[in-house]
């Protein structure tokens, strides 16, 4: 195997006893960081550091990740103009925080009756969103609502 050694030189194709001894004379241990290479890479450092500074990598790199959070507006099918706008910029502002948005078309009663204008209500939302956010999901019926999600554009 190939052997790293603790300043990060390199000490040659060794065999694995006299790397895991030459990592007891340092007071380290032997850490294989390349399993999959020919032949494998070993280096000597201290494992309980080399594992802190994994584990602190990796809650870095959660940390700027961004879980996909899902915003929820809800609709109804006679929705009046002004409503209907003030609904939109908070699915706007939500599209460029990054947040995907779920959108709802809620039926109540009668209005079941009515999908064709809780379609025309999901066509005008596509229309005015359409440079900002794709379609994640395509309108499904789900009860009494018909439901899709949309993601920002990249």
């Amino acid at each position: 195997m190939r052997v790293i050694g603790s300043d990060g030189s390199q000490l040659g194709i060794r065999a694995i006893a006299e790397a895991v001894k030459l990592a007891m004379d340092n007071g380290h241990d032997l850490v294989e960081i390349g399993p999959t290479a020919t032949p494998p890479v070993c280096k000597i450092i201290d494992y309980s550091k080399f594992r802190y500074a994994k584990e602190k990598q990796r809650k870095e790199a959660r940390k700027h990740q961004k879980a996909g959070h899902v915003k929820d507006i809800r609709f109804r099918p006679r929705i009046g103009e002004h409503d209907f706008d003030t609904k939109m910029r908070a699915i706007i502002d939500f599209l460029k925080r990054r947040d995907k948005v779920r959108i709802s078309v809620l039926f109540r009663g009668r209005e079941m009756e009515h999908k064709d204008l809780g379609m025309a209500l999901i066509d005008k939302i596509k229309e005015q969103l359409g440079e900002l956010a794709v379609i994640e999901t395509s309108p499904q019926l789900w009860g009494n609502r018909i439901v899709f999600i949309m993601a920002p554009k990249h």
